[in-house]
């Protein structure tokens, strides 16, 4: 099954992603340990470490030992061409995922609970009503996870084929729009309507993989994080996967047109 028709794909071990997590899995671990970036990164009651772009890789994902490399990297790359890589994200759940945050309203909690906190990477809220933007147009999403867990403690999810259905509610707002002001279109309300829709029409996957192993992600595709089951197997620094998205050279035309 490929990441290009479904929307994602799990890739088997890898012996250069093993490489690869030689340095970066302790660094990322570091990461999720330090006083500091935990005071700026640890959210839902202490449940979730966000961690975004706190790995200190550069442009090859090299943290102090191999660039990355890999099969899913190498898949990816076909549709983009190589991409510098941004800081890496160290995502990091514990059990209880999700709790709540103090100044976290009970709808935006309950849709984590019951719906993985849903959303498409790169629309960003906006201005005192939190319009829905495209700032980031990513080229794709990387997942390497870095701790050996159960398939209970809060999985990736993925929304199957979701990336078709965004590409066509998405793309035809910004169509009615002049190419160079597509970042400044509000696509909120086509955006709420087309994950309602996936909802109700693509079929919801739960992905789990082990260190080695490669989650590639379409940058389309309709995605969150499941809560965590009570009993599931996970060593005590959590369920630890490293994220790269890095950004299109081409930016929003690049997002909307490539494969």
């Amino acid at each position: 099954m490929s990441w290009l028709s479904a929307g994602y794909q799990v890739f088997g071990p890898d012996p250069e992603v093993a490489e690869w997590l030689e340095t970066a899995g302790p660094a990322a671990l570091a990461c999720a340990r330090d006083p500091d970036l935990r005071a700026r990164w640890l959210r839902h009651g202490g449940t979730w470490f966000a961690g975004v772009n706190v790995l200190g890789n550069n442009a090859a994902g090299r943290v102090g030992g191999a660039p990355l490399r890999g099969a899913a990297l190498r898949a990816a790359e076909e549709v983009t061409g190589p991409l510098a890589l941004d800081p890496g994200q160290v995502s990091v759940t514990y059990p209880g995922y999700p709790g709540q945050d103090a100044g976290e309203s009970d709808a935006a909690h309950r849709f984590r609970a019951r719906r993985d906190a849903a959303h498409l990477d790169g629309l960003l809220p906006v201005g005192p009503d939190r319009r829905r933007m495209l700032k980031e147009p990513h080229g794709w999403i990387l997942g390497l996870p870095v701790t050996d867990c159960g398939a209970g403690a809060a999985p990736l999810v993925v929304w199957a084929g979701s990336h078709d259905l965004m590409r066509a509610r998405l793309g035809a707002v910004l169509r009615d729009h002049p190419r160079e002001a597509w970042d400044e279109v509000d696509l909120t309300d086509a955006y709420h309507a087309a994950r309602r829709e996936a909802f109700e029409s693509c079929p919801r996957r739960e992905l789990t993989a082990r260190p080695g192993e490669a989650l590639l992600l379409h940058r389309l595709v309709l995605h969150g994080v499941a809560p965590w089951q009570a009993g599931a197997g996970a060593p005590p620094e959590g369920r630890a996967i490293i994220y790269f998205r890095p950004h299109l050279p081409g930016g929003i035309k690049d997002w909307l047109c490539l494969p």
